[in-house]
């Protein structure tokens, strides 16, 4: 696993179910507000997105900046986050 902080950790060691979208690593309040007003208020719905756009590092990153306007670093958190819990449960 790439992660290092406790959100991801806690993310990442169990099933996803109906977490919320601010449960992702990389995500707070202010981005989670943001997916919510764009349609993705639950962590799956992010994971449905990443899965749309064939888990491409690069791809999920450029949505993330356009929908939410995360930074790389937030892009990154969020990316690496679901494609360790996909390694693990898909």
């Amino acid at each position: 696993m790439s992660g290092t902080t406790q959100k991801y950790r806690n993310f990442v060691a169990e099933p996803m179910g109906e977490k919320s979208v601010t449960e992702l690593a990389g995500i707070g309040e202010t981005l989670g507000g943001r997916l919510t007003d764009a349609g993705f208020d639950k962590a799956y719905t992010v994971l449905g997105q990443y899965l749309v756009l064939k888990k491409d590092e690069e791809l999920f990153k450029d949505w993330m900046k356009d929908v939410c306007h995360a930074s790389s670093k937030q892009a990154s958190d969020c990316y690496n986050c679901l494609n360790d819990w996909c390694e693990e449960f898909l």
